[in-house]
């Protein structure tokens, strides 16, 4: 199998969905699926968990955002201005009243959303673009990665969830962008979790949404920029 053959994602095993359920990769039929799962399968629960342990420190080059000071009082004013103004029925009437419990329960929703969406409305710089994640895995291959690109800070976050290279042999991640020719994005070094710097030149396409893949090469990677070995594991990058 080539890279040029295999440019589709590939799923499968409990553990990749429990990586791709904490990810909040899954459509929404799989999500509630894998949801029920872990209520009434502790296995699962376990693996879910284990894969939000592990894909935490992830998360930690991404500073907390404080939403404007604004956020508050406007939450504020949209919960209880209307109902201070409104003329009571009696002290009991308005508490027990079903018409004024759905209503602030929609006041609540609406107010939530306000908060949800200010980052996205006026986002700070650096999260104004979006991630994007693949599940790399292919057919007759034990190897598996979570990818995850980060456009503000120029790197692909690659996970390991199984399979071992070969003594004498290294992985080697490429970018495949519609027909042209695979493009490597360097050696994936061993551990459990991996960051690759991304060019300039590949930065755009991969924004675009390409495809990854990893092919088995020697040591130290393809000596010839062109991939010699088999691919491992592939998958398209979809935004989250």
């Amino acid at each position: 199998m080539t890279l040029e053959q295999d440019n589709g994602p590939e799923h499968g095993g409990d553990d990749l969905l429990a990586a791709e359920y904490v990810l909040g990769v899954l459509p929404a039929d799989e999500r509630q699926v894998a949801s029920r799962r872990i209520d009434t399968e502790p296995g699962f629960a376990r693996m879910v968990d284990g894969w939000e342990a592990h894909l935490a420190p992830m998360a930690s080059a991404y500073p907390e955002i404080e939403p404007p000071a604004s956020v508050k009082p406007a939450i504020d004013r949209r919960l209880f201005t209307s109902a201070a103004a409104a003329p009571a029925r009696s002290s009991l009437g308005i508490w027990s009243s079903l018409a004024f419990w759905r209503g602030l329960a929609a006041v609540a929703v609406a107010a939530l959303a306000i908060y949800v969406a200010v980052p996205y409305i006026n986002p700070p710089a650096a999260l104004s673009q979006a991630r994007l994640v693949a599940s790399l895995a292919a057919d007759g291959s034990d190897v598996k990665y979570l990818a995850v690109y980060d456009p503000a800070h120029h790197e692909v976050g690659l996970s390991h969830v199984s399979g071992e290279r070969a003594s004498g042999k290294d992985f080697e991640l490429w970018m495949i962008e519609g027909k042209n020719p695979p493009v490597s994005m360097g050696v994936i070094p061993v551990g459990s979790t991996a960051h690759i710097v991304v060019s300039p030149a590949a930065q755009q396409k991969l924004a675009q949404g390409a495809v990854l893949a990893v092919t088995l090469e020697p040591l130290g990677g393809s000596p010839t920029g062109i991939a010699t070995g088999p691919v491992v594991a592939a998958g398209a990058l979809i935004g989250i």
